[in-house]
């Protein structure tokens, strides 16, 4: 059975159509994309290396909210997916929701502060390449580099203003 996201208009209200996951985004609709940036004790960020198939590139964890699903409850699946890491919802913060015309997307980005072993994660093996701690520093030489993803690092951006 294909993945199903669920279709939103340019004001977030559900239309009650769904797009299988690989098809075009129809004109006037919106998809939900949500980024998880989980920061350690020590200041530092958990960041994942794509596979291959995915680009290859530093990113953090994030994805689409299945069909049904919550921005919240999607950023919860996410994690468990990708890192096989179980948080609460309650531990997570939004700490910026927006929307992209260009994308068709609406963004929700979340914190959480979790000291979590990387020999420990459970890393989803179609995705995830690696998973590493960088600091915020390391985080923008991988993106001078060309090895982080843009849009991930401009989010991180945000998120370094937001924790100021």
């Amino acid at each position: 059975m294909p993945e199903l996201r669920d279709l939103y208009d340019q004001n977030r209200q559900l239309t009650g159509e769904t797009l299988v996951v690989g098809n075009p985004i129809p004109p006037q609709r919106y998809i939900n994309v949500v980024l998880i940036f989980i920061q350690n004790s020590r200041g530092e960020f958990l960041i994942q290396r794509r596979t291959k198939q995915r680009n290859g590139l530093y990113a953090t964890t994030g994805g689409h909210p299945k069909h049904g699903e919550t921005s919240l409850q999607g950023a919860v699946t996410e994690v468990a997916e990708e890192l096989g890491l179980d948080i609460e919802p309650e531990q997570l913060q939004l700490f910026y929701s927006g929307r992209s015309d260009e994308e068709q997307v609406f963004w929700d980005d979340y914190y959480i502060q979790l000291d979590a072993d990387i020999s420990d994660l459970k890393l989803q093996a179609e995705e995830v390449a690696s998973a590493h701690w960088f600091s915020a520093a390391q985080i923008r030489k991988l993106y001078e580099q060309g090895e982080f993803m843009s849009d991930h690092y401009d989010e991180f951006l945000r998120l370094k203003d937001w924790l100021v």
